[in-house]
């Protein structure tokens, strides 16, 4: 009789699609038909609560912690998820197991063409430290507005005029079909998440058979690039508090690693970059962000 193999997702939009998007590369890599793999839907934490911080919540496991335990329980056997809503120490008995290519990085700004456009005074709808940040520090007579949910609710509130501008990836909403929306913002003005565009693949890790077939549409380039950017997490001791950016791209043989640490009010950053061999080596341009960090970053960060 054929096995079915069950993928866990969150029930969002964009966590369907990119379950439905595993799917067809597992089908597609080793010849399966199309009723292989059967989606279940997970509901999470972070999706029922939408009106208040990840911090005040539980950080980003409210993103995780129910497909973990259907993973554990044998549920699920595997698990698809935005690489950037992944927190940096899992579960020693999961896996990493595969990334697909990574998408475009960059936030795009929705409601006004550029930073500079937003009306004096405005609104900035996000819920992340990073973007909130980030754009404070570009332009600090912005205020910052609670904005969580997903796109269209975002897009909703916006609309409502509860803010004057958000942010959300560009990786999330060329997914859903939406790549019009929005202003792609320029990596040299706003440097991304860490593993934003990236979805990952998580496994039981005494799961052999799972785990080599998902090798089989890992793409390397992605995978080496995060565990880079979650190496520099690790050693910065970054939580859902810590308004970080980092990105790791390949060159040659090695990966250019760009990183930022910020004030959550945008007051000052410390800016860094490296060229790395392996992905353990981001810890040292970890250590030299903190090294050369103000209180008021440092302050945010427990590496």
């Amino acid at each position: 009789m054929q096995r079915t193999f069950r993928l866990g997702a969150r029930g969002s939009p964009l966590a369907l699609t990119q379950a439905h998007m595993v799917k067809r590369a597992l089908e597609a890599a080793h010849g399966w038909p199309g009723t292989m793999i059967e989606i279940v839907t997970v509901k999470t934490s972070g999706d029922r609560i939408q009106d208040r911080p990840l911090a005040e919540v539980g950080g980003k496991a409210v993103w995780t912690k129910e497909l973990d335990l259907a993973l554990n329980d044998g549920r699920i056997d595997f698990a698809v998820h935005s690489m950037k809503d992944v927190e940096t120490i899992r579960p020693e008995e999961i896996v990493i197991a595969a990334m697909l290519p990574r998408a475009d990085v960059r936030d795009r700004l929705i409601g006004a063409d550029s930073i500079a456009a937003i009306p004096r005074g405005g609104r900035i709808g996000t819920s992340s430290p990073r973007r909130g940040a980030q754009m404070l520090r570009l332009r600090p007579d912005l205020s910052v507005v609670l904005f969580r949910g997903n796109v269209d609710t975002r897009l909703a509130r916006l609309d409502l005029n509860e803010a004057d501008a958000t942010l959300l990836a560009a990786a999330g909403l060329e997914r859903l079909g939406r790549p019009e929306i929005g202003t792609p913002i320029p990596l040299e003005t706003m440097l991304p998440a860490p593993a934003q565009g990236a979805v990952g693949i998580e496994a039981r890790r005494d799961d052999a058979e799972m785990r080599g077939l998902l090798a089989a549409i890992d793409n390397a380039a992605t995978s080496r690039c995060v565990l880079a950017e979650r190496a520099l997490l690790a050693r910065l001791g970054a939580t859902c508090h810590s308004p970080v950016a980092a990105l790791a791209v390949v060159k040659g043989e090695a990966m250019l690693l760009r990183a930022q640490l910020l004030a959550p009010d945008g007051s000052d950053s410390v800016e860094g970059e490296a060229l790395i061999a392996e992905p353990s080596q981001a810890a040292a341009l970890a250590a030299d962000l903190l090294a050369r960090a103000p209180d008021a970053i440092r302050a945010h960060f427990d590496g």
